[in-house]
C-alpha cells in the first residue's frame, strides 16, 4: 500500500505534536523552523500527488478495515490540486509570518500546523463522517488563531465565528444521522450506490439530510445569507492568518462539489441534483451581495474580505452552469481565488504598518516607506482580482462566459459577472488613488520590509502569472479533476471490490 496518501495529515499533526512538547515549547524559533520545513515537504508531497494520480487515483484504507466500516482516504485529482494549493498558501502565510517582529501570545505555529492537518484531512477523507471530524479539527484550531494575540475586535469576531460554527456543527451532526439512518452508511462511495434504491419515503428523507448539508456547506463556505461572519472575522485576524483563511471557505465548496456532484449527482435517480435549484439564486446573490460590500468596505482587508465572498459565488455558479460542465472553469478559477486573496490579506498589512494610525483604511495619510515596491504589489494583485488581462483572472472568467451555452444562463451569468468585475474595478481604483495617490505631509522613516515578507508575497503573485502562461494544461487537468468527482465513486467501488476478491482468492 501507498503511504504517500496520508502524509498531508500525519506530517503536520506530529509537527504540531512535536513543536508542544519540551524543550520546543519555549523555543519559537525552533517551531518556525520546524513549520517551514514540514510545509515545504507538503509543497513536494502534493506535487509527487498530482503526477501520482494522473496515472492511478490512490485510495488509502487505514488498517485495512474495508469500507464502509473502515477509515478511507481517496486521493484524486480533485484533492491532489487542493491539497498542493493549501501547501503553497500555508507556505507562503507562515514566511510572512516569521518576520513579523509582535509574536504575542504562545503556540502560533503549533495551531497553524493542526489546522493545516483539518484542512488536508477534509480534502482526503472518503466519508461523510470524518469529513465533520476533519472540519472541527480545522474549526478548533481556527478558533484559537483568529483570536491569537488578543483585542477587542479580534475577541468579538471570535465569538460571532465560535457561535456559528458550534450550531452549523450541530446541525452537521443531525443531517449526518438522518442520512446514516436511511442509507445505512456515510462512506461516500457507498452512499452514491445505495442512494438510488431508496424507496419514496426513504427518498424524502434523505432529501432532508442532504439539504441540511447544503445549509451546513454554505456556513462553511460563507453562502449567502450565511455569508455575514465572514468579513469581520476575516479583516480581525492577523496577516498570515487571514492568508490561510482564504482556502477556508474552499472546503466548504469542496464539500459542496463532492455530496452533491457525487453522492446526490446525476446518477442519484429521483434525488439526482437536489441542491441546484438552490444553489443557482444564492450564487447570483451571494456573488452580488461580495461586490458590492467590496465597493462600500472602508478599509483593504474588509475589501478582499468581500472579494472572498464575491468568489464564493462565482465558484458555485460554476457548479450548476451547463449542468456542471463549467465546472473545470471553477476549479481554475479556485487556485487563482485562492493565491490572490492570500497575497490581498498580506498586502493589506504591509499597508497597515506603513500609514501608521491611517492603517489600511481609505483615508488620507502620510506618504509610506516603500510605496513603489507596496504599489506594485498591490497593482498586480488588483489586476488579478478584478479578472482584467493578461493574468488568470480573465483566463477564468472568459471559460466562466464560454460555458454558459444556453440563452437563459446566459442572461443571468453573463451581467452579473461583468457587473461585479465593473464594481471590482471601482473597488480597487478607490483604494489604489487612497494608498498612492491621496497623501499628505513627510514620508514615514524607519519602516522596513523584511526580505521573507516580500518573498511570500512575490510567490502569491507569481501564481496568476504562472497560471496564465501554462493555463493549457491546467485547464485540461481542472476537467479531469471536474470528471473525478462524478466517476470516483466507480472507481472506489470498482478499486475495493477487485481487492475483495483478492483478499479472497488469498485466503
Amino acid at each position: 500500500m501507498n503511504h504517500l496518501a496520508i502524509l498531508p495529515i500525519l506530517l503536520p499533526a506530529l509537527s504540531g505534536i512535536l513543536m508542544l512538547l519540551p524543550p520546543l515549547a519555549t523555543r519559537p524559533c525552533a517551531q518556525r523552523r520546524i513549520a517551514w520545513m514540514g510545509l515545504a515537504a507538503l509543497v513536494v508531497i502534493s506535487g509527487v500527488l498530482i503526477y501520482l494520480v494522473e496515472y492511478e487515483t490512490q485510495i488509502y484504507v487505514l488498517g485495512d478495515w474495508q469500507p464502509p466500516f473502515g477509515i478511507m482516504l481517496l486521493v484524486d485529482r480533485l484533492a491532489a490540486l487542493l491539497l498542493a494549493a493549501t501547501a503553497v498558501l500555508a507556505f507562503c502565510a507562515c514566511l510572512y509570518g516569521e518576520a513579523r517582529k509582535d509574536r504575542p501570545g504562545h503556540f502560533f505555529y503549533p495551531l497553524f500546523m493542526f489546522q493545516i492537518m483539518g484542512i488536508n484531512g477534509a480534502f482526503l477523507t472518503g466519508d461523510i463522517f470524518n469529513l465533520f471530524v476533519f472540519f472541527e479539527v480545522l474549526l478548533i484550531a481556527s478558533y484559537a488563531l483568529l483570536v491569537h494575540g488578543g483585542g477587542k475586535e479580534k475577541t468579538r469576531a471570535g465569538f460571532q465565528y465560535v457561535t456559528l460554527n458550534l450550531l452549523g456543527s450541530a446541525f452537521f451532526l443531525i443531517a449526518l444521522g438522518t442520512l446514516y439512518g436511511t442509507l445505512g452508511t456515510l462512506n461516500m462511495a457507498d452512499m452514491a450506490a445505495k442512494v438510488t434504491g431508496l424507496s419514496p419515503e426513504e427518498q424524502a428523507i434523505a432529501r432532508a439530510g442532504g439539504l441540511l448539508l447544503l445549509l451546513v456547506f454554505g456556513l462553511k463556505s460563507a453562502m449567502l445569507p450565511l455569508q455575514f461572519w465572514l468579513p469581520q472575522t476575516y479583516s480581525a485576524a492577523s496577516a498570515p492568518v487571514a492568508a490561510l483563511f482564504a482556502i477556508m471557505t474552499k472546503v466548504g465548496l469542496y464539500a459542496i462539489y463532492r455530496v452533491f456532484g457525487g453522492i446526490f449527482g446525476s446518477e442519484a435517480g429521483a434525488l439526482a441534483h437536489i441542491a441546484t435549484p438552490w444553489i443557482w439564486p444564492l450564487a447570483i446573490a451571494t456573488l452580488v451581495v461580495g461586490a458590492c460590500g467590496a465597493f462600500a468596505a472602508p478599509s483593504l482587508r474588509l475589501l478582499t474580505a468581500n472579494m472572498v465572498i464575491a468568489s464564493v459565488g462565482t465558484l458555485l455558479l460554476t457548479f450548476v452552469i451547463n449542468d456542471g460542465q463549467s465546472l473545470s472553469a471553477g476549479l481554475f478559477y479556485l487556485l487563482h481565488s485562492t493565491a490572490v486573496t492570500g497575497s490581498l490579506f498580506l498586502i493589506a498589512d504591509q499597508i497597515r504598518i506603513q500609514r501608521g494610525p491611517a492603517q489600511d483604511r481609505f483615508v488620507i495619510s502620510r506618504p509610506m516607506h516603500k510605496s513603489g515596491r507596496t504599489g506594485s504589489f498591490f497593482f498586480i494583485a488588483a489586476i488579478a482580482a478584478i479578472g482584467l488581462p493578461p493574468l488568470s483572472g480573465f483566463v477564468a472568467k472568459a471559460l466562466f462566459l464560454q460555458a454558459a451555452t444556453r440563452l437563459d444562463e446566459q442572461l443571468w451569468v453573463w451581467p452579473v459577472l461583468l457587473i461585479s468585475s465593473l464594481i471590482a474595478l471601482v473597488a480597487f481604483s478607490r483604494a489604489g488613488s487612497s494608498f498612492f495617490w491621496h497623501v499628505a505631509g513627510k514620508k514615514k522613516a524607519g519602516v522596513k520590509t523584511r526580505p521573507a515578507q516580500v518573498l511570500a508575497i512575490s510567490i502569491l503573485l507569481t501564481i496568476p502569472l504562472l497560471m496564465t502562461l501554462f493555463a493549457d494544461p491546467i485547464v485540461t487537468y481542472s476537467q479531469r479533476a471536474a470528471e473525478d468527482i462524478k466517476n470516483s465513486t466507480v472507481i472506489i467501488q470498482q478499486r475495493l471490490e477487485n481487492d475483495r476478491r483478492t483478499a479472497h482468492a488469498v485466503r
